[in-house]
């Protein structure tokens, strides 16, 4: 007679599937609660690396502005040091009167009354000088002497005289034509007081002797004198003109 009675091997079959099915689902278990939440969103990694990268050009921004404010502040305060020559707005000094020597040249035609001289300084340094606007020129005698009136505005721009050269000023003395025995003013030389960069004078006063052949020239109001020059030509040709 056949009966339908469960065998032994078949049952352990059975509980052995069952086993190794429980472990193959605890493991993907397992699994998934070790993955990072949201580590299957891979659009995030370039979206964090590209805003830490973007993070120095910000805070580099201010600095770059702070560096403009401090480096202008740097060259005005460069430039201002640079005039040693007490403001004259160039890295040399002002000219001093004692190494400077003079000479004076009359520009009139023999027989003619003296009236337009060049007035001409040398450096007798070796190292260049500047001479500021117009020399402060003196007729008569001593230091109570008014001043000739300068002939125009001085030029604001300072001549610079190097180691051994020259520079020039015109100067006009006499303007009245009247004729007869009338007595004028006489000088017997000309002084010259320096103008230093701030717009004051300087210590020392330039003596110009009167060309040979001249004992004594005679002056009036219309006198003036032209500013510092470079050239002869520069000096004189406003000059000539009076």
């Amino acid at each position: 007679m056949n009966s339908s009675t469960s065998r032994p091997g078949s049952v352990r079959q059975a509980l052995r599937g069952t086993l190794l099915g429980a472990g193959v689902v605890a493991a993907l278990l397992a699994a998934t609660a070790c993955r990072p939440s949201g580590s299957d969103d891979e659009s995030a990694a370039p979206s964090n690396s590209a805003s830490a990268a973007g993070s120095p050009s910000k805070s580099a921004e201010p600095s770059g502005d702070s560096g403009t404010g401090s480096s202008g502040a740097t060259d005005d305060a460069a430039g201002d040091s640079g005039e040693t020559g007490g403001g004259n707005g160039t890295s040399h000094q002002d000219c001093k009167a004692t190494d400077l020597t003079t000479a004076v040249e009359l520009q009139d035609p023999s027989g003619d009354t003296p009236r337009h001289f060049l007035l001409t300084v040398t450096n007798g340094s070796t190292s260049p000088c500047v001479l500021n606007d117009a020399p402060l020129v003196r007729l008569g005698a001593g230091d109570s002497a008014p001043t000739v009136d300068p002939l125009e505005e001085p030029d604001t721009e300072p001549v610079v005289v190097e180691g051994g050269g020259k520079a020039y000023a015109g100067l006009y003395v006499f303007g009245n034509d009247e004729g007869g025995e009338a007595e004028y003013d006489q000088s017997a030389r000309f002084t010259a007081t320096l103008v230093a960069g701030e717009g004051t004078e300087l210590s020392g006063t330039l003596v110009f002797d009167l060309p040979g052949g001249l004992h004594s020239v005679s002056y009036d109001d219309a006198a003036r004198v032209n500013g510092w020059a470079g050239t002869e030509g520069l000096a004189m040709r406003p000059i000539n003109q009076l």
